[in-house]
């Protein structure tokens, strides 16, 4: 994937002048200023502002209403612009009352309906996607002109797409490349607040930040590549909601939040831990309408957007994890079926050619002819499989990596089985 920055067709609000700007209760950010405080012996003003993702200004209008408060205790100056500050006992009573409330510490949230708009107007703002992105996302591929047309079609008109058909062919390789031809940057808020809880949206383990070269902006944004999140057979219906840790007392975004603006895929659709009919009842608001509700631990439901290109990717039969309800609002569906004889052999030379090494004339022929004495099915990935379980062999064997006859009969035995097997 290119490393390039990516243009963004959203900017987040310009620098908050207030703490009214914030859209956030007052509360929560003195809380946020406290549990800094709690954590270290003493802080500046600049300090807080990095780790709160404030304007100076506005951490000190904060740190001057705990100090009328009597909640912290000026050290002394740190630098033209600032402080030194100390909790007071009566502050480190209050933030471990806060700690109580929320353990989150870290940039300041933005409001949720803040994320709301944002996500909508990036969603509705963001440019058609070039069908020459969509080629060159699938020009590793081997794919016949419907399946390219249709992978296209999905992408540039942002509906959804079920990929089905055996195991083996690519579906999942196709999902994935199909980010790749995402080519604007997407902004999202590090966390976002329902009255005094807080919500983390940014993950590091999923988004890749992009660097801003604009003009000052609320830093409590940050700027991202489109995310690309899969879960596979391991999904349960509860990491479809918030996830809330007893230990760190706040709440986590599920998959279908974080990855707003990018790609989500479902793999192995029908294999997962519920009864399918439960994963796709639970997929049906969330297709139709661009929301979802998630529910705190209070009961307290809330609404989110869910904007992504949703991808779904089975080697079960759909009538056997599907309902005609659920198709009617897929985008589009996408059958990858086995390769024919000349794919499989241009997959098989592409493939070779990307590993540096050369196919001898024949070679593929005699593959061929050996699938079709044993009846058994071409896979687009056994080409990939072959080819480095023949590059095993040499290593194993201190011999310079070639595919030969000879070769390819172990890396086929050791892959699918002897005749005697």
């Amino acid at each position: 994937m290119s490393s390039a920055p990516l243009p963004s067709p959203f900017l987040p609000p310009p620098l908050p002048q207030s703490v009214r700007d914030l859209g956030v209760d007052k509360d929560l950010l003195l809380g946020l200023v406290l549990k800094l405080g709690y954590v270290s012996s003493q802080f500046s003003t600049e300090i807080a502002s990095q780790k709160i993702q404030l304007p100076i200004p506005i951490l000190a209008e904060l740190l001057e209403e705990l100090r009328r408060e009597n909640l912290v205790e000026v050290l002394g100056s740190s630098g033209p612009l600032g402080y030194r500050f100390a909790l007071s006992q009566k502050g480190r009573d209050r933030a471990v009352r806060s700690l109580e409330i929320s353990g989150y510490m870290g940039p300041a949230p933005v409001s949720l309906e803040s994320y709301t708009a944002s996500v909508t107007q990036q969603a509705n703002s963001r440019p058609p996607v070039d069908p020459r992105d969509v080629a060159r996302s699938l020009s590793n591929l081997t794919l016949s002109e419907d399946a390219r047309m249709l992978a296209g079609l999905a992408v540039t008109g942002n509906r959804s797409l079920f990929v089905y058909g055996p195991a083996g062919n690519g579906k999942t390789a196709l999902c994935l490349c199909l980010r790749n031809s995402l080519s604007t940057t997407v902004w999202i808020p590090h966390c976002f607040a329902v009255e005094n809880q807080v919500v983390r949206v940014f993950d590091p383990q999923v988004h890749e930040l992009q660097p801003h070269s604009g003009g000052p902006i609320d830093s409590r944004w940050i700027q991202i590549r489109p995310p690309l999140l899969v879960a596979g057979g391991e999904l349960r219906l509860q990491d479809l909601d918030l996830t809330f840790s007893p230990t760190l007392r706040f709440y986590e975004a599920p998959i279908q939040v974080k990855a707003n603006g990018g790609v989500l895929l479902i793999d192995d659709f029908g294999r997962q831990q519920v009864n399918p009919t439960q994963m796709l009842n639970r997929w049906i608001i969330p297709m139709e309408y661009h929301i979802d509700y998630l529910t705190l631990q209070t009961g307290q439901k809330i609404c989110v957007p869910v904007r992504q290109l949703l991808l779904f990717a089975t080697n079960l039969q759909p009538r056997d994890v599907t309902d005609p309800a659920f198709l009617r609002r897929m985008g589009y569906r996408l059958n990858l079926t086995s390769p024919s004889h000349a794919q499989y052999a241009t997959i098989f030379e592409n493939y070779a050619t990307r590993q540096g090494v050369s196919v001898p004339p024949g070679v593929i022929d005699g593959l061929l002819a050996r699938y079709q004495a044993e009846k058994r099915e071409l896979r687009c990935s056994d080409s990939r499989d072959l080819i480095e379980r023949v590059r095993d062999f040499c290593r194993f064997n201190d011999v310079p990596f070639q595919i030969t006859p000879e070769y390819l009969n172990r890396a086929w035995n050791g892959f699918f089985g002897s005749e005697d097997d």
